[in-house]
Protein backbone atom coordinates (compact mmCIF):
# COMPACT_ATOMS: atom_id res chain seq x y z
CA UNK A 1 0.00 0.00 0.00
CA UNK A 2 1.22 3.52 -0.78
CA UNK A 3 2.21 5.70 2.14
CA UNK A 4 -0.29 8.48 2.77
CA UNK A 5 0.48 12.02 1.68
CA UNK A 6 -0.82 14.87 3.78
CA UNK A 7 -0.87 18.60 3.15
CA UNK A 8 1.74 20.84 4.62
CA UNK A 9 0.19 22.43 7.69
CA UNK A 10 2.49 25.45 7.64
CA UNK A 11 1.38 26.51 4.17
CA UNK A 12 -2.24 26.37 5.26
CA UNK A 13 -2.75 30.11 4.84
CA UNK A 14 -2.32 29.92 1.10
CA UNK A 15 -5.31 29.17 -1.07
CA UNK A 16 -3.17 26.79 -3.12
CA UNK A 17 -2.29 23.93 -0.78
CA UNK A 18 -0.87 21.86 -3.62
CA UNK A 19 -1.17 18.32 -4.81
CA UNK A 20 -0.97 16.83 -1.33
CA UNK A 21 -4.19 18.55 -0.28
CA UNK A 22 -5.85 17.51 -3.53
CA UNK A 23 -4.80 13.91 -2.92
CA UNK A 24 -6.13 14.01 0.62
CA UNK A 25 -9.43 15.48 -0.54
CA UNK A 26 -9.95 13.36 -3.65
CA UNK A 27 -12.09 10.87 -1.75
CA UNK A 28 -14.26 13.61 -0.28
CA UNK A 29 -14.83 15.79 -3.34
CA UNK A 30 -18.53 14.92 -3.58
CA UNK A 31 -19.21 15.69 0.06
CA UNK A 32 -17.39 18.99 -0.15
CA UNK A 33 -19.31 20.22 -3.16
CA UNK A 34 -22.66 19.31 -1.65
CA UNK A 35 -21.90 21.08 1.63
CA UNK A 36 -21.04 24.40 0.00
CA UNK A 37 -24.61 24.69 -1.42
CA UNK A 38 -23.68 27.40 -3.88
CA UNK A 39 -22.17 29.85 -1.41
CA UNK A 40 -18.46 30.48 -1.26
CA UNK A 41 -16.76 29.41 1.95
CA UNK A 42 -14.30 31.60 3.78
CA UNK A 43 -10.61 30.79 3.72
CA UNK A 44 -10.94 29.53 7.31
CA UNK A 45 -13.88 27.25 6.43
CA UNK A 46 -12.04 25.86 3.41
CA UNK A 47 -8.94 25.17 5.48
CA UNK A 48 -11.02 23.60 8.25
CA UNK A 49 -12.66 21.29 5.69
CA UNK A 50 -9.27 20.33 4.21
CA UNK A 51 -7.84 19.67 7.69
CA UNK A 52 -10.86 17.55 8.62
CA UNK A 53 -10.57 15.53 5.41
CA UNK A 54 -6.84 15.08 6.01
CA UNK A 55 -7.40 13.81 9.54
CA UNK A 56 -10.09 11.45 8.24
CA UNK A 57 -7.61 10.13 5.67
CA UNK A 58 -5.04 9.67 8.43
CA UNK A 59 -7.52 7.60 10.45
CA UNK A 60 -8.35 5.53 7.37
CA UNK A 61 -4.66 4.82 6.69
CA UNK A 62 -3.90 4.11 10.35
CA UNK A 63 -2.93 0.52 11.13
CA UNK A 64 -5.30 -0.81 12.27
CA UNK A 65 -7.81 1.63 10.72
CA UNK A 66 -9.54 3.81 13.30
CA UNK A 67 -13.08 5.07 13.43
CA UNK A 68 -13.61 8.61 14.66
CA UNK A 69 -15.61 7.32 17.63
CA UNK A 70 -12.56 5.34 18.84
CA UNK A 71 -10.13 8.21 18.30
CA UNK A 72 -8.51 9.58 21.46
CA UNK A 73 -6.14 12.35 22.41
CA UNK A 74 -3.29 9.85 22.02
CA UNK A 75 -4.22 9.38 18.34
CA UNK A 76 -4.29 13.16 17.87
CA UNK A 77 -0.77 13.37 19.34
CA UNK A 78 0.36 10.60 16.99
CA UNK A 79 -1.07 12.63 14.08
CA UNK A 80 0.72 15.81 15.20
CA UNK A 81 4.03 13.97 15.54
CA UNK A 82 3.49 12.47 12.10
CA UNK A 83 2.96 15.96 10.64
CA UNK A 84 6.34 17.09 11.98
CA UNK A 85 8.05 15.46 9.01
CA UNK A 86 6.38 18.04 6.75
CA UNK A 87 7.50 21.01 8.90
CA UNK A 88 9.54 23.96 7.67
CA UNK A 89 10.52 25.50 11.00
CA UNK A 90 14.09 24.93 12.18
CA UNK A 91 14.06 23.94 15.85
CA UNK A 92 17.56 24.00 17.34
CA UNK A 93 18.62 21.31 19.79
CA UNK A 94 20.24 22.33 23.08
CA UNK A 95 23.68 21.22 21.81
CA UNK A 96 23.43 23.39 18.67
CA UNK A 97 25.57 26.56 18.79
CA UNK A 98 22.53 28.50 17.49
CA UNK A 99 20.19 27.33 20.25
CA UNK A 100 18.22 30.37 21.37
CA UNK A 101 19.15 32.49 18.34
CA UNK A 102 16.17 33.71 16.31
CA UNK A 103 18.30 34.39 13.20
CA UNK A 104 21.23 31.96 13.06
CA UNK A 105 24.12 33.18 10.87
CA UNK A 106 24.82 29.77 9.28
CA UNK A 107 23.05 26.49 8.48
CA UNK A 108 22.92 23.70 11.03
CA UNK A 109 21.71 20.08 11.06
CA UNK A 110 18.85 20.68 13.49
CA UNK A 111 15.48 19.18 12.53
CA UNK A 112 12.62 20.90 10.74
CA UNK A 113 9.34 20.75 12.61
CA UNK A 114 5.84 22.10 12.36
CA UNK A 115 5.69 25.54 13.96
CA UNK A 116 3.78 25.74 17.22
CA UNK A 117 1.42 28.39 15.84
CA UNK A 118 0.52 26.16 12.91
CA UNK A 119 -0.20 23.21 15.18
CA UNK A 120 -2.22 25.37 17.55
CA UNK A 121 -4.34 26.72 14.69
CA UNK A 122 -4.75 23.23 13.21
CA UNK A 123 -6.03 21.84 16.52
CA UNK A 124 -8.45 24.76 16.83
CA UNK A 125 -9.88 24.07 13.38
CA UNK A 126 -10.09 20.31 13.97
CA UNK A 127 -11.72 20.84 17.35
CA UNK A 128 -14.42 22.99 15.72
CA UNK A 129 -14.84 20.57 12.79
CA UNK A 130 -15.27 17.62 15.16
CA UNK A 131 -18.25 19.26 16.83
CA UNK A 132 -19.69 20.50 13.52
CA UNK A 133 -19.60 16.90 12.29
CA UNK A 134 -21.69 15.58 15.18
CA UNK A 135 -19.09 15.01 17.87
CA UNK A 136 -19.90 15.91 21.46
CA UNK A 137 -17.70 18.56 23.09
CA UNK A 138 -17.03 16.33 26.11
CA UNK A 139 -15.63 13.54 23.87
CA UNK A 140 -13.66 15.83 21.54
CA UNK A 141 -10.17 14.26 21.25
CA UNK A 142 -8.74 17.57 19.97
CA UNK A 143 -9.61 19.21 23.28
CA UNK A 144 -8.03 16.46 25.39
CA UNK A 145 -5.76 17.54 28.22
CA UNK A 146 -2.85 15.60 26.70
CA UNK A 147 -3.19 17.60 23.46
CA UNK A 148 -3.22 20.93 25.34
CA UNK A 149 -0.15 19.90 27.34
CA UNK A 150 1.65 18.76 24.18
CA UNK A 151 0.97 22.09 22.48
CA UNK A 152 2.23 23.96 25.53
CA UNK A 153 5.41 21.86 25.58
CA UNK A 154 5.98 22.45 21.85
CA UNK A 155 5.48 26.19 22.35
CA UNK A 156 7.94 26.31 25.25
CA UNK A 157 10.53 24.16 23.48
CA UNK A 158 10.35 26.19 20.27
CA UNK A 159 10.41 29.45 22.19
CA UNK A 160 13.67 28.48 23.89
CA UNK A 161 15.21 26.83 20.85
CA UNK A 162 14.46 29.67 18.47
CA UNK A 163 14.87 32.55 20.91
CA UNK A 164 11.36 33.76 20.21
CA UNK A 165 8.84 34.73 22.86
CA UNK A 166 5.30 33.51 22.32
CA UNK A 167 3.48 36.07 24.40
CA UNK A 168 -0.27 36.06 24.27
CA UNK A 169 -1.45 39.05 22.32
CA UNK A 170 -3.32 41.48 24.49
CA UNK A 171 -6.60 42.65 23.08
CA UNK A 172 -6.79 46.36 22.59
CA UNK A 173 -9.68 47.91 24.40
CA UNK A 174 -11.70 50.34 22.32
CA UNK A 175 -11.04 53.95 23.22
CA UNK A 176 -14.16 55.34 24.81
CA UNK A 177 -15.32 58.70 23.57
CA UNK A 178 -15.90 61.06 26.50
CA UNK A 179 -19.56 61.82 26.94
CA UNK A 180 -20.67 65.43 26.80
CA UNK A 181 -21.83 65.30 30.43
CA UNK A 182 -18.44 64.19 31.71
CA UNK A 183 -16.43 66.94 30.01
CA UNK A 184 -17.41 70.54 30.74
CA UNK A 185 -17.76 72.73 27.68
CA UNK A 186 -14.95 75.21 27.06
CA UNK A 187 -15.51 78.60 28.69
CA UNK A 188 -17.22 81.13 26.45
CA UNK A 189 -15.48 84.51 26.34
CA UNK A 190 -17.36 87.55 25.24
CA UNK A 191 -16.05 89.00 21.97
CA UNK A 192 -13.50 91.75 22.44
CA UNK A 193 -14.32 94.84 20.76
Amino acid sequence: MDSPVFPDVESSNSDNSGAAAAAANSNNAGAASSSSSGSTLSRYENQKRRDWNTFGQYLKNHRPPLSLSRCSGAHVLEFLRYLDQFGKTKVHTPICPFYGHPNPPAPCPCPLRQAWGSLDALIGRLRAAYEENGGKPETNPFGARAVRLYLRDVRDLQSKARGISYEKKKRKRPVQQPSSAAVPPPPQHPPEG
